[in-house]
């Protein structure tokens, strides 16, 4: 039998078509991550088109370049390889033998490494209303198209005179990219960071100690150029004798002056730096030098210290890691004052093997060869100043984070004992005026009438002087009040009992009214000695800046009700 379909029966209904913006979602996140293989590659473009900028415009000032234009261009695309940490090759040398170039100017990666950083981070910005990607897909797609054009760069100097290495640029380069790219990306979410815990406070402290030590680096460095200032100018000047020349010069000390903090840092530490194989520069051996230094001619190396023996000015750069490790403790120290001493040790500890790896990356970067031979290690050795400076971190940091966490602790406990003393000296009352009329204020009509009286003017000078205490700093005064305060009534009770919230605390005992003196100047007199004796307790409140003293009344006004 047919079956027979009723015109009113419901018809199944069909399949809503999807919404227009639900259609795309697979294409709009692969156009995002095209926009950031762009990103990527424009990024790489822009840090060599401008270090051709720069090179070009030397090149066109010196009155005797070697070569033309595409010599220029070579040597800046070598550059900006350089700066990625890959080594590059000397093929026009004396001996006709290729020489590797590796020493990579610390000032020279800044702009390369800013500018992936840069492209992470724009593509993972949420303020726009374009397609965000994954962080992950974000950081490999501007990571691949970055070294994009890297390829390409490193092809393209295999013609000029400073060919890249092929296994130092595959290897380094990348992991550049990639690290600036992952800070790019983790600088577009916020920079977070894990809470309050031992890896954290170690990371604080980590980061002023390394700023400690380069610091101090620095000033080392600096005060050696001063120190062999006049070496430093006949270096420039037998290197380059036109105003063009020299100007090159000089920018090229220039990106490699963060290489020489990092030697000062270096020989600071104890390990020093090598000037060739066999010659050593340190501090602390018997002599500055060991053998006789490969040193070329340039003007930061002509500040370094020459052989001989070592005196005190090579001995007060042992103050570069004694500065560091202060820092590391007193960080370190600061962050653990409300947990246990094992607390502020691990993080010390941590702080300085955190220390110790970055001073080794450094030190990496800073050094490598200048040449064959005799120059195949040239500046810092990063297996010697990373575990040195970790080690000096050590010893001096957990010390000095313990003794910096006993020393805040103790200084809470005396502050609130001392705002207990606060409260129980604001909470003291003040008998009203009894006995003898025409006692403590003058008879109307008489001469001097209206005026305070001696013992008034006194109340007013001492509380006048209770009041800015601090600053004249009577200790002594304090001392001997708290004295008097115990003979007369004994002192209140003890310090430790910090009042509750919203209970008034216990009034602190007053002398009985002098039928002589009056009721109002004896009370007032007793509240002084009072505010004097809290003088012997220093510190009030060291956390919130305020002294305690700014909150109390002068002796002669009456309490606040309440």
């Amino acid at each position: 039998m047919t079956p027979v379909t009723h015109l009113t029966a419901p018809r199944p209904s069909p399949v809503p078509p999807p919404a227009p913006d639900d259609v795309p979602v697979q294409g709009r996140r692969s156009a995002a991550l095209a926009t950031a293989f762009v990103r990527g590659g424009v990024a790489a473009c822009l840090g060599i088109g401008a270090l051709a900028v720069l090179v070009t415009a030397v090149w066109i000032s010196s009155p005797y370049p070697d070569g033309g234009a595409d010599s220029a261009l070579h040597t800046s695309a070598g550059l900006w390889l350089l700066a990625h940490g890959a080594d590059l090759i000397r093929t026009d040398t004396v001996s006709g033998v290729p020489a590797p170039l590796g020493v990579t100017p610390l000032l020279l990666c800044v702009l390369p490494m800013y500018l992936a950083h840069r492209a992470a981070r724009d593509t993972l910005d949420p303020g726009d209303t374009r397609p965000v990607p994954s962080p992950a897909g974000a950081v490999a797609a501007v990571t691949g198209g970055y070294l994009l054009v890297a390829a390409v760069v490193v092809i393209y100097t295999e013609a000029g005179a400073f060919p890249a290495d092929l296994v130092s640029a595959g290897c380094w380069t990348p992991v550049t990219v990639f690290t600036a790219a992952c800070v790019g990306a983790w600088s577009a979410h916020g920079r977070p960071l894990p809470g309050r815990g031992t890896a954290a406070d170690a990371l604080g402290a980590a980061g002023h100690a390394l700023a400690a030590l380069l610091g101090a680096g620095g000033l080392l460095v600096v005060g050696a150029l001063l120190w062999h200032v006049g070496a430093v100018q006949m270096s420039l000047g037998a290197l380059a004798g036109e105003w063009s020349g020299r100007l090159a010069v000089t920018l090229l000390a220039l990106v490699l002056l963060p290489n020489a903090v990092v030697w000062g840092v270096a020989y600071g530490l104890g390990p020093g730096f090598v000037l060739g194989t066999g010659a050593l520069v340190g501090p602390f051996g018997p002599l500055g030098h060991t053998a006789t230094p490969a040193r070329p001619d340039f003007p930061l190396l002509a500040a370094l210290p020459g052989p001989g023996p070592a005196g005190w000015a090579h001995w007060a750069a042992g103050a570069v890691p004694v500065l560091a490790g202060l820092a590391l403790g007193r960080r370190a120290g600061r962050s653990a004052h409300d947990r246990p001493a094992r607390h502020a040790a691990l993080a010390a500890l941590g702080a300085a093997g955190f220390c110790g790896v970055a001073v080794a990356l450094l030190t990496a970067l800073a050094g490598g060869p200048l040449g064959a031979g005799r120059l195949a290690a040239f500046g810092p050795v990063w297996w010697q100043t990373g575990p040195a400076a970790a080690l000096w971190c050590a010893v001096l940091g957990v010390p000095t984070a313990l003794v910096v966490r006993a020393w805040g602790r103790w200084s809470a406990r005396r502050a609130t004992a001392a705002r207990a003393v606060a409260a129980r000296v604001m909470a003291a009352p003040v008998p009203a005026p009894a006995g003898k009329p025409g006692v403590g204020k003058p008879e109307a009509g008489k001469r001097g009438a209206g005026k305070p009286d001696a013992e008034q003017r006194s109340v007013r000078t001492r509380s006048a002087r209770a009041w800015d205490v601090r600053t004249w700093g009577v200790r002594d005064r304090g001392a001997r009040a708290w004295g008097r305060l115990v003979r007369r009534g004994g002192p209140p009770g003890p310090p430790s009992a910090a009042p509750t919230p919203g209970a008034r605390p216990a009034p602190l005992p007053v002398p009985a009214p002098s039928p002589v003196h009056g009721g109002a100047s004896a009370g007032a007199l007793a509240r002084l000695d009072a505010l004097e004796a809290l003088d012997a307790l220093e510190g009030l409140d060291d956390d919130t800046g305020e002294d305690g003293y700014g909150v109390m009344p002068a002796a002669w006004e009456p309490p606040k009700p309440g």
